[in-house]
């Protein structure tokens, strides 16, 4: 949510550290899902989704999200030189917190003089 209301600023494109925002929720978003899998274990997220129907539910909604944001990313991050295999790696085995992190580094490479 809160992400969501930052998104409605309308902050130029050229504003300084709009990176750190996305950064800092991929972050604190793993520092939780390392507690979730040091407390449930690495595959406690798979019970949770092969449940029942609403399992099944958030599992492909979480899916979809991760697609939608790889598919709005994608083209900005070929743009500024970013080897799309490894954050593609990333977001597979980590979710919303790959995405997070590269879209981070996206608007990170945009701040840079000369973009």
């Amino acid at each position: 949510m809160l992400f969501a209301l930052y998104t409605l600023r309308r902050e130029p494109s050229h504003a300084k550290g709009r990176w750190l925002f996305p950064a800092a929720l991929s972050f604190v978003f793993l520092l939780f899902s390392l507690q979730a899998v040091l407390v449930e274990g690495p595959l406690g997220f798979w019970a949770e989704h092969t449940r029942n129907l609403w399992g099944n539910q958030i599992w492909f909604d979480l899916l979809l999200a991760i697609g939608v944001g790889w598919f709005f990313i994608v083209p900005q991050a070929r743009a500024q030189g970013l080897r799309l295999l490894p954050w593609l790696v990333l977001i597979v085995c980590t979710g919303n917190i790959g995405v997070l992190a590269m879209l981070a580094r996206l608007l990170y490479l945009q701040e840079r003089p000369g973009h």
